[in-house]
């Protein structure tokens, strides 16, 4: 199985280039490869529902998905060639959403949240896809976060990217719509 890690900024262009990677991708593989998109995002308010809305329509009709806001499993994806997931760094904000504000920082809720990343990505590893193509945010331009919850979500989603970047055949990261290959 061959791992990509497609990073940037927010509003950087990573979506948009990571899926017409699956759509290249995908198109070398014989016979028609089947597609799954793994959407993250959940719809929280009107913005969010345009932005959803929004990826769905720039997908092709051919792909099916699966809206997982709170479990990455690759055990559904066995019917798939290719699997697309966007974003890491969104089911990672959903898991640490739902944790108890006074739990927040606490060592063992971050090692329960890393250990389920790790746990994914041997997951994908051993699965029977052929590709699995990875979004998430990078975190490291950007200032340190305001709030206790906001450095948290920094450090777990820096910590779970050089996890996957580390695991990844390839790594690109998408400035202002340009791809900049990283590894591979």
């Amino acid at each position: 199985m061959k791992l990509f890690m497609v990073t940037g900024g927010v509003r950087s262009g990573k979506s948009a280039y990571a899926e017409k990677l699956a759509l290249e991708q995908s198109g070398l593989f014989p016979n028609e490869a089947k597609v799954l998109y793994v959407a993250t995002g959940m719809r929280s308010d009107g913005e969010m529902n345009t932005r959803i809305d929004a990826h769905q329509l720039r997908r092709p009709s051919s792909w099916a998905t699966l809206e997982a806001p709170d479990e990455l499993s690759a055990a559904s994806y066995r019917d798939y060639d290719v699997v697309l997931v966007d974003t890491l760094s969104a089911w990672i904000g959903n898991r640490l959403m739902a944790v108890p504000e006074e739990q927040c920082r606490d060592r063992s809720t971050t090692s329960f949240v890393q250990s389920q990343i790790e746990a994914y990505l041997d997951e994908l590893k051993h699965s029977n896809l052929r590709m699995a193509i990875i979004v998430t945010d990078e975190v490291g331009w950007g200032g340190v976060a305001m709030s206790p919850l906001g450095r948290w979500y920094q450090d777990v989603i820096g910590e779970a990217n050089q996890r996957l970047a580390e695991q990844a055949d390839e790594a690109i990261a998408v400035i202002s719509g340009l791809p900049w290959r990283l590894k591979g």
